[in-house]
């Protein structure tokens, strides 16, 4: 797996001890190595005296090392009280990336009676320079690196890396129209290209079921695809040539994927796909979110911007599931059902569930017949989670963000799907309501919104917390 480099400065100040700026840095540095997926870019003593950041020259030359590097994210710390101008001089040539600072505690006094660090005073020159020049930046806190407060803190600034290094600048699909009635899946692509330098890469159903067409039936991928499949559900339910193409369907989206260097897709994936084609989409699409291959049903642009945002702050490796806020349990206090045609990601399903290949017959206008298809329907596996949404009105982009927790259930229920129950349900839809969210939203197991927040800051995305 790829890993999050971040820039470390290590900034200290003449005529503060020098030597317990350099044990400092150390202790930082053994505090960084425990971090998983982070590479730390940081000067050393061929670059500055000790390794440190204290003047102009020093600035330079780091700005250097961490261009060369091409670094993912800031991290300022005060190891003394820190020289504020050649610190924020980093700070403005990388004022475009994350930025987390924190300062050091105070040492013990020296055998004079003086002080050896005075970071905590430091700390506050640092982060009235940020402000002054509209920098967003994260703080943690005056701390010793050992403390739990600087592992959370720093676990949670490479999620918030991720999210905005693989947000900014993204390519996102849209493959065929959005549904006609579905006016909530609209999007505004010159506030993505403002925003988010982001490429809406459009592509017909033609296009798709001909590179499926294309596909011989003895092509060795699309037969790993049948076999993979053949794994993790029952088949024999379906007609040979459903089950070639639902494969066939994955291969194809995800070949367009690879070419366009697309970060997500948004997938038409019922009207057209069932009516003209004969294909259900639901598994495929599921099976490409559980590869990494972000795929949000119905043309949803911004569901799909929502589950790729939630995908990276699990640094890839959770794949989110594309719901609706469907109904409130008929008996259970807070408690909704999460839903969605057969779309979830097959490794979601919880343990000892079925994933259940449901078959139904439709009228296909491109062969002339009934054509039986598939969508994967399974309740998904128990534990906490995060619920977000994407959102944007006159050019304004505002996230939703709440947490919950799925409960097993004995019921048998159609599509995948999984009963959530949130802290406060009537206040969580009327916010829905009153801020202008949609039907859809983006589910991933495990609590990422503390990340989804303060990337949020980072990206100018207002936050909606319910």
């Amino acid at each position: 797996m790829e890993k999050i480099r971040i820039g470390f400065v290590p900034a200290h100040r003449d005529p503060f001890d020098e030597d317990w700026a350099v044990k400092m840095r150390r202790r930082c540095l053994d505090a960084l190595s425990r971090i998983p997926r982070l590479e730390v870019i940081v000067p050393d003593e061929k670059l500055t005296p000790k390794g440190l950041v204290r003047d102009d020259n020093d600035a330079e030359k780091v700005i250097q090392l961490f261009s060369e590097k091409e670094i993912d994210g800031l991290l300022i710390g005060t190891m003394t009280f820190g020289d504020e101008v050649s610190t924020l001089a980093v700070a403005q040539a990388f004022n475009d990336l994350p930025l987390l600072l924190f300062g050091t505690k105070e040492g013990p006094f020296t055998r004079d009676g003086a002080r050896r660090s005075d970071s905590f005073c430091g700390t506050l020159s640092v982060s009235s320079g940020l402000n002054r020049r509209k920098i967003p930046f994260l703080f943690a806190g005056i701390l010793f690196p050992e403390e739990e407060i600087f592992l959370n803190s720093m676990l949670n600034f490479v999620q918030v890396c991720s999210i905005v290094g693989g947000f900014i600048g993204a390519s996102i699909g849209l493959i065929g129209p959005r549904p006609e009635r579905f006016e909530t899946c609209i999007c505004n692509e010159d506030a993505m290209i403002r925003q988010f330098k982001q490429r809406v890469v459009p592509t017909s159903l033609l296009d798709i079921m001909q590179r499926l067409n294309a596909l011989k039936n003895n092509d060795p991928e699309l037969l790993k695809i049948i076999r993979e499949m053949k794994k993790e559900t029952d088949l024999s339910a379906l007609k040979p040539q459903a089950v070639r193409n639902i494969a066939g369907l994955q291969y194809a989206l995800r070949q367009f994927a690879e070419e366009k260097n697309l970060s997500a897709m948004g997938v038409q994936c019922w009207t057209a796909m069932q009516e003209v084609y004969g294909i259900s989409a639901c598994y495929a699409l599921g099976r490409l979110n559980d590869q990494g291959v972000i795929t949000a049903c119905e043309v949803d642009i911004y569901g799909a911007l929502t589950m790729l945002i939630q995908y990276l702050a699990s640094l890839n490796t959770m794949p989110p599931h594309f719901i609706d806020w469907t109904i409130q349990h008929q008996k259970k206090e807070d408690v909704f059902l999460a839903w969605h045609c057969g779309n979830a990601p097959p490794s979601l399903a919880c343990k000892g569930c079925n994933i259940a290949l449901r078959t139904h017959s439709i009228l296909s206008l491109q062969v002339g017949a009934e054509s039986s298809v598939g969508t994967a329907e399974f309740q998904l596996k128990p534990g906490i989670v995060t619920l977000s949404r994407l959102t944007e009105i006159d050019g304004k982009f505002k996230m939703l963000i709440t947490n919950g927790e799925t409960e097993k259930s004995d019921q048998v229920l159609r599509g995948s799907w999984s009963w959530v129950k949130v802290p406060d349900l009537n206040r969580l839809y009327n916010t829905l309501v009153y801020e202008g969210f949609t039907h859809h939203a983006s589910m991933i197991h495990g609590d990422y919104a503390q990340s989804i927040n303060d990337a949020c800051r980072f990206l100018g995305i207002e936050t909606v917390i319910a």
